[in-house]
């Protein structure tokens, strides 16, 4: 038997509002129906949501949320945000207006370009206080949780406050799979490609300009992990990006970099490793032999913690599961 379709309406009719809500062709009610897995009809301010009957609920609190914030031009980025954010509710969500989630109530401030800058789902919030609690954090998990962008988000605001003099972001130089081959230009350009989604989260995060000043005075440094030996890093902000790239020898040396008043963050996904076969991952290692030391944290993120087009999600999770049958059949 067919669920009952699940019917809404917003009245009186307010023809900007409703606009807004829907987005320039129905755009953003699409986006409810991808990440939600429902249908919705419209006629002027009336809605039929068919579907699974919670996911025809869950839509309809969505599209009721999103129409109290509809006053107001709703981009694409607001729709799949939200979206993240309504997915997976906490106690706390169902005594907070629609504007102010338990997320963003909780997550800590970071002094960023971006205002609206905050944890959106509670790994996301954990994660964050880790970082501001522990001197090394360790973020594992997939594509679009924001374990990169979190981090470097955090490393500008502890050099915006001044409690670190520099942002040290670091990368191993691995090839995802493909044979490059012979790069042109100096070192910079040669490693340049590797590392350009770090440069992206920092235009992001402080702008194009004052991301230029800081690299031109040295206070922002990125470079290949290669180039880690031998330094000792004091009073600075340490990231180490796609960590699974890198050998269990590289991740002992990196971690002994560490000098006094720094802080540093460790990244990667266990499921996206690209070094050879028979090559044992860094970070696999790294998670069993320091789990237990005290001063340094662990977020194991999980597919409902993607924060990136609807899609992803269920991407990851069709991989997982593509991959769990794999395993069950050999």
């Amino acid at each position: 038997m067919k669920p009952k379709p699940i019917e809404i309406s917003f009245t009186p009719a307010d023809n900007q509002r409703l606009a807004n809500l829907c987005g320039a062709l129905d755009e953003n009610l699409k986006q409810v129906e991808t990440a939600l897995d429902v249908t919705i009809s419209r006629r002027g301010e009336h809605f039929s949501l068919h579907g699974e009957s919670d996911q025809t609920q869950l839509a309809a609190q969505v599209l009721r949320r999103f129409y109290n914030q509809s006053r107001q031009h709703l981009s694409l980025e607001q729709i799949q945000l939200g979206l993240i954010e309504v997915k997976k509710p906490t106690k706390a969500d169902t005594q907070i207006p629609d504007e102010i989630s338990a997320a963003e109530k909780a997550s800590p401030s970071l002094m960023t370009r971006r205002a609206n800058l905050y944890g959106r789902t509670q790994r996301q919030t954990q994660y964050l206080q880790q970082i501001q609690n522990h001197d090394i954090t360790f973020a594992i998990g997939p594509a679009g949780t924001g374990k990169t962008y979190l981090a470097v988000a955090s490393a500008v605001d502890a050099l915006e406050r001044g409690l670190v003099t520099r942002l040290v972001l670091v990368r191993p130089a691995v090839e995802a799979g493909e044979r490059l081959g012979f790069l042109p230009g100096d070192m910079t350009q040669k490693v340049d490609p590797y590392l350009r989604p770090l440069y992206d989260a920092l235009y992001d995060l402080m702008g194009f300009d004052k991301t230029s000043k800081q690299f031109d005075r040295q206070a922002i440094e990125i470079a290949p992990l290669a180039f880690m030996r031998g330094r000792t890093l004091n009073q600075s902000f340490i990231i180490l990006d796609e960590a699974q790239n890198t050998t269990p020898e590289q991740m002992k040396m990196f971690l002994t970099r560490i000098g006094f008043g720094s802080k540093v963050v460790i990244t990667g996904d266990i499921t996206q490793i690209d070094l050879p076969k028979h090559q044992k991952s860094g970070l696999t290692e790294a998670k069993q032999v320091l789990k237990n030391i005290r001063g340094i944290a662990f977020t194991h993120f999980e597919s409902e913690d993607v924060v990136r087009h609807p899609l992803v999600q269920r991407i990851v999770d069709a991989y997982e599961k593509h991959d769990q049958q794999k395993q069950n059949s050999e």
